[in-house]
């Protein structure tokens, strides 16, 4: 099984379908953030619909930032992806334990508790733009499909899932999500029904090679279902030791003074976990460029 992205068509392009397979993904996240079991499901669940969501609206080189701000115990569950694959996550609080939910299931609704969902997107060189919608779960799949219906005014049907083994590894990880667009109505009730045949998309997601499969269980039987071929999904950071610069650059001279007397520095991306250091050499040389920008405004 290989992480995988794919999109299909059925009923001459009334019905939208977009699967994602996502294992070694997640489980990458769960040991960079050393996350327990309900946050790991809680942040895989938002990388994977990070990835539908951003493949969905975007198109090459767009990203998409999903943020679930609620008032559970994990804090803010944040998880970035573009067009093409790529995603990256981190949560707020990695380490949170709660009880298993009578039904046996992880409280991820607990754990991320009531509050926002906020979407942003950033298109090219404009201002992102940003829409926000109640948390109506926290289940993270059911509050997507409503932050759709009532920012995009788009029928969805997302289901998500993370499968743990009992050492709180990975066994799988996966998302669906159907959209009907106009003219497509009467589907609705079938497709609903469909998704509440499938089961858990955790455990779909175990058995299927790659994503298009999970496709192909869904649509089998509608007209003109059109499958293409998937796409890799791949762990992809935007971070780099220039943005991170940039970033002690607006510290300051004063403040970069106070580092310089420190004598060093580093800075940690929360998505990737990937640390930069500065010496003192280095930090004098952003102290003095801090001071040139300063100069200039003046």
């Amino acid at each position: 099984m290989r992480d995988s992205l794919a999109r299909a068509t059925a009923e001459a392009g009334k019905i939208r379908a977009i699967a994602v397979v996502g294992t070694a993904l997640v489980e990458s996240a769960r040991r960079r953030h050393g996350t327990y079991p309900v946050v790991t499901a809680a942040l895989g669940r938002a990388m994977m619909g990070a990835v539908l969501l951003a493949a969905s609206m975007l198109k090459p080189p767009d990203r998409l930032t999903l943020r679930l701000l609620g008032d559970g115990p994990v804090g803010a569950v944040v998880a970035d992806a573009d067009a093409e694959g790529g995603v990256r996550g981190y949560v707020q609080n990695p380490q949170v334990a709660l009880p298993i939910k009578d039904n046996g299931k992880l409280d991820v609704g607990r754990a991320v508790g009531r509050g926002n969902l906020v979407v942003s997107r950033s298109m090219g060189d404009a201002q992102p733009y940003t829409s926000t919608s109640p948390l109506v779960s926290g289940e993270v799949g059911e509050d997507i499909a409503s932050y759709l219906l009532a920012s995009e005014q788009i029928p969805s049907a997302v289901a998500l899932g993370v499968l743990l083994r009992g050492s709180g590894t990975v066994k799988a990880a996966g998302g669906l999500l159907l959209q009907v667009l106009p003219g497509g109505e009467e589907f609705s009730q079938e497709l609903e029904t469909r998704i509440a045949r499938l089961g858990p998309i955790s455990s779909r997601a175990e058995r299927a090679s790659s994503a298009d499969d999970l496709l192909r269980d869904l649509l089998e039987g509608f007209s003109d279902v059109r499958i293409a071929d998937p796409e890799p999904l791949r762990m992809r950071c935007t971070c780099s030791r220039q943005r991170a610069s940039r970033s002690l650059l607006l510290l300051g001279a004063a403040a970069l003074g106070d580092l310089v007397a420190d004598g060093e520095a580093e800075l940690r991306c929360h998505f990737c976990s990937r640390t930069y250091r500065y010496d003192r050499t280095q930090l004098e040389r952003l102290k003095a460029e801090a001071a040139t920008v300063t100069g200039r405004q003046a």
